[in-house]
């Protein structure tokens, strides 16, 4: 089974994009076949027309599937209000397809050019759907960011194919250091300046909040859930090629990870938008994720690609619960959202499970990320103790910040009445929950790297 298998089901499913239940349930069924799909252990499998997963790649997929899934079921209020629901589906279907031929390329150019093309179906959720005038600030800054700093790894790929005659991944052998290493490290840093901007790492990370905040519950929920992780997903494949540069250049990006993460974890202490906090604490734990690739240790890229996962279903759960706080009260501000425990009780709940899962509690998959990481930045330098010990703290106190402030409290006194919550909406944070948790009992998924 190739992956054009997927491809032409995501085709069929365009096709019914008016019928919004169908191509709900047709996602939730592609899932589950790409979840049984994997039976074997062999490095590249379902390769077809430069297409083909490893198991990174392979868990990237199914993330994919699975957050897209729930976006379609959280999103249900834009087919009920009739906002161009075909529209909507036809778009994120887009999207989707673009991840999936981005996570499963064989080729460097073809990964360049459709990590590129994603930028458009989010583009045109932020400004077809988004809820406020800034949007289009928002997805301008979005747009930039990535292109402008993109436009060299596309320069870094040409140069590569002119030494080398080919970009298929795996097959490639620049890992030397011929020439000056001066000019090596300067092809490196271009090289993986577009990644860095889209995991976001801390100096790179002013659209994320914007965008997060200006965007409907699909595109942040996608957004968070998986466009994060084609950053990291693509540190993971072009720093095999210029190990040396890594090596050598490898403080500079440990440094920005963790202080940049507790800076920015401080700066989450002062936000009163629930989005806008939920997203700077994605720029902290991604900040960590960036620490363990670049140590390029079995750890370091273990540790990574879990905490990619724990974070995708976490952080998109995080903003489904602020965008059913929005739904009901109109605002996503923390001074008007308080006492949501006195009329939201069994929602109450779910905020709990999530924000501990945010801080790595167990038996989060987020807290065996962290743990490899943890072991991997320490056994990098001793000294990154200090750095690693203010993530942590700064982490459980912002996601209790949170917490507090929105549960506890005297209520908004223009609230009446208030529905706690409908099966739905349980539904989804359940099946963002479930995964989180059930998924550390298959520890054997670190063997991918051995």
């Amino acid at each position: 089974m190739s992956v054009l298998k997927l491809l032409i089901s995501m085709v069929m499913l365009m096709s019914f994009m008016k019928n919004w239940n169908l191509v709900q349930e047709g996602l939730f069924v592609l899932s589950f076949l790409a979840g049984v799909w994997i039976y074997h252990d062999f490095g590249v499998f379902g390769v077809g027309f430069n297409l083909g997963l490893d198991m990174i790649s392979y868990i990237m997929v199914m993330l994919s599937f699975w957050i897209m899934a729930l976006v379609i079921l959280a999103s249900f209020s834009i087919k009920f209000n009739k906002k161009f629901s075909s529209s909507f589906i036809l778009v994120n279907l887009l999207l989707l397809m673009c991840l999936l031929i981005t996570f499963s390329a064989t080729e460097y150019m073809m990964l360049y050019i459709f990590f590129e093309a994603s930028l458009i179906p989010t583009l045109i959720l932020i400004l077809g759907w988004g809820y406020q005038p800034e949007r289009i600030q928002a997805g301008v800054y979005m747009l930039f960011y990535t292109l402008f700093f993109s436009l060299p790894l596309l320069g870094s790929l040409l140069l590569l194919n002119f030494f080398e005659m080919s970009l298929m991944m795996k097959m490639e052998m620049f890992m030397y250091g011929e020439g000056s290493s001066f000019i090596i490290s300067i092809w490196y840093l271009l090289s993986i300046m577009a990644f860095l901007v889209k995991l976001p790492m801390y100096t790179f990370h002013l659209w994320l909040p914007k965008a997060h905040v200006e965007a409907p519950v699909a595109g942040s929920m996608i957004l968070a859930g998986v466009l994060l992780k084609l950053g990291g997903y693509g540190l993971i494949r072009i720093l095999s090629l210029f190990q040396s540069s890594n090596k050598e250049l490898s403080w500079v990006f440990m440094s920005m990870g963790l202080i940049g993460g507790a800076m920015v974890s401080l700066m989450c202490l002062r936000q009163v938008d629930m989005k806008s906090l939920i997203a700077y604490s994605s720029v902290a734990h991604m900040g960590l994720v960036l620490c363990g690739v670049v140590t390029f240790s079995y750890w370091g890229f273990s540790g990574g690609v879990v905490v990619m996962v724990g974070h995708g279903l976490c952080s998109s759960g995080l903003f489904c619960l602020a965008n059913i706080i929005y739904e009901r009260l109109g605002s996503r501000s923390l001074l008007v959202s308080k006492g949501l425990l006195s009329f939201m009780p069994s929602m109450g709940l779910w905020w709990f499970l999530l924000s501990v899962s945010n801080m790595a509690s167990p038996p989060s998959l987020n807290l065996l990320g962290e743990i490899n990481l943890i072991i991997s930045v320490l056994n990098w330098e001793l000294l990154t103790l200090i750095g690693l010990v203010m993530l942590s703290f700064f982490s459980g106190g912002y996601t209790l910040y949170m917490y507090s402030m929105s549960q506890h409290g005297l209520f908004f006194n223009s609230v009446y009445s208030c529905c706690s919550g409908k099966v739905r909406e349980y539904i989804v944070l359940f099946l963002h929950w479930l995964p989180l948790n059930i998924l550390i009992l298959n520890i054997n998924v670190l063997e991918i790297f051995s």
